[in-house]
């Protein structure tokens, strides 16, 4: 429809003649029996994206993967730029490693390439040429920190070792607890009745060795506290172990001792010369157990390595406890004029002065 004729269609009124009209087709009357509205119609694509646990509609993916891995880096290091000393990331491919980084530089010269290490981009350096001789040089605006970290991070994800699952434990709320509450419920047990045991047979050394202990438990509970430590099931065994240990040491002590007031040796005497001889006792039982929660604690699971660690602070700590505490408390109380009498260290000593050997 040419201009003239679609100008006057539009404007007549629907039963209405038209004027003549002249266009370049000739002369024209025109009659309008109708009028129908045009609607205009707008489409717009709409795109809808719902979050969930996996998206609808997944984004698209900027990156091309390509066979270059940590598995072709010899190393990364970090570098120095000679003019300005910014610093940089030095980059050593091996012989595969230089091949495919030669193809990949030559086909994105002027293009990012991203590292990616465990899903994440660690850095999207732009490739300013092909780069064929293996060394590869990223540079930007680094500080020594973060240039460190990324030199890190690229050396290990150089090297060839896959994560595996070592252990899982599942323990629930209840469970825990009850166990919990019968490892303290057999260690008080256990304390009270060699305590007991203690004060029966040893009478006042023994009185003396339950000081020492307690002494022993508060400084390791307060060591536990200041590393930290994390108390587990395998934890509190090694520490009940630990005491029973510290219990061994003060046992050798006051047999020694014994022995020395039987051969007629003065009291003062006779506990210096106890500890004396029960030391190299206690020195090399206690080693032989540091060197095997060594081993434990290198070689075992996260649960075992528990056990070895509070084992192995116990015994230091027993070590310490049987050595000074003991044998202070036992010269201090042994100079006291009350407590000179040997009856007080001798279960078998009798009214008349004499040592009952049966």
């Amino acid at each position: 429809m040419v201009a003239p004729f679609e100008t006057a269609a539009f404007a007549l009124q629907k039963g209405a003649v038209s004027d003549v009209i002249e266009t370049d087709f000739g002369f024209h009357l025109i009659y309008k029996l109708n009028e129908r509205p045009v609607y205009e119609y707008r489409l717009r694509d709409i795109l809808l994206k719902t979050k969930s646990a996996n998206d609808y509609i997944p984004p698209a993916e900027p990156w091309k993967n390509t066979a270059l891995s940590g598995k072709h880096v010899k190393r990364a290091t970090l570098q120095f730029q000679p003019q300005t000393g910014e610093p940089q990331v030095g980059l050593d491919f091996n012989d595969d490693g230089k091949k495919l980084f030669a193809e990949i530089t030559e086909r994105n010269v002027g293009k990012p390439v991203a590292i990616f290490l465990d899903g994440q981009a660690l850095s999207e350096p732009v490739v300013q040429e092909a780069i064929r001789d293996g060394a590869a040089v990223i540079s930007g605006s680094f500080t020594i920190a973060d240039a460190k970290l990324l030199v890190r991070r690229l050396n290990a994800g150089a090297l060839p070792v896959p994560i595996q699952l070592e252990s899982q434990q599942s323990v629930g709320a209840s469970l825990g607890q009850d166990s919990l509450d019968a490892s303290l419920k057999a260690g008080l047990i256990g304390f009270a009745a060699v305590a007991l045991f203690m004060l029966l047979y040893y009478r006042l050394p023994g009185l003396i060795a339950i000081l020492a202990l307690l002494l022993y438990s508060s400084i390791n509970l307060a060591l536990y506290k200041t590393i930290p430590v994390t108390l587990t099931l395998s934890g509190i065994a090694g520490f009940i172990l630990s005491v029973g240990m510290a219990v061994d040491a003060n046992i050798l002590i006051f047999e020694r001792t014994k022995e020395e007031l039987l051969r007629g040796r003065p009291l003062g005497s006779a506990i210096d010369e106890g500890f004396r001889r029960a030391w190299l006792s206690i020195r090399d039982s206690n080693f032989t157990t540091l060197i095997s929660c060594a081993i434990l604690f290198y070689t075992s699971t996260s649960l075992i390595k528990g056990f070895a660690f509070t084992l192995a602070l116990g015994v230091l700590m027993s070590m310490f406890s049987a050595i000074t505490v003991s044998r202070t408390l036992l010269r201090l109380v042994g100079g006291w004029r009350y407590c000179q009498n040997p009856a007080l260290y001798l279960a078998g000593w009798t009214r008349s002065g004499k040592i009952d050997k049966a």
